[in-house]
């Protein structure tokens, strides 16, 4: 079973910066492409930020490219979200999501394709 955990929330004010993490146990991280989502108040979760197993292919949401980057540390089971110029509309609880593939160059930006998810960490921001 696989056990993802974010940090990293908090609140930040527009423009800032926000690096969440997730910490991934259970399995190797090599195995699993790694995903992004977020789910704003009365709205449907939406697509972020994938990576591919190795980290060469990554996706964004439109709203977010440019701005959010993905990366991954398959030897410390961690992926992060760097996340600048943040804007009042970011505001949501950010979810990890991970899939295992047999594939190394794919990412998906539907959520159904992701087996395992963590709990969540709020990131809140002020204009």
């Amino acid at each position: 079973q696989v056990r993802l955990v974010e940090s990293g929330g908090g609140l930040m004010q527009t423009g800032g910066s926000l690096t969440l993490s997730c910490a991934a146990s259970g399995r190797t991280l090599s195995d699993l492409v790694m995903g992004w989502f977020r789910q704003a108040p009365g709205k449907e979760r939406e697509f972020v930020a994938a990576i591919s197993r190795s980290g060469g292919d990554t996706g964004y949401a439109d709203s977010v490219q440019g701005r959010f980057t993905i990366s991954r540390d398959n030897a410390k089971n961690t992926v992060d979200l760097k996340m600048n110029a943040l804007k009042a509309e970011d505001t949501a609880v950010y979810s990890c999501a991970a899939y295992p593939t047999a594939f190394t160059g794919t990412y998906s930006s539907t959520a159904t394709r992701y087996a395992y998810w963590g709990q969540g960490t709020q990131v809140t921001v002020s204009s």
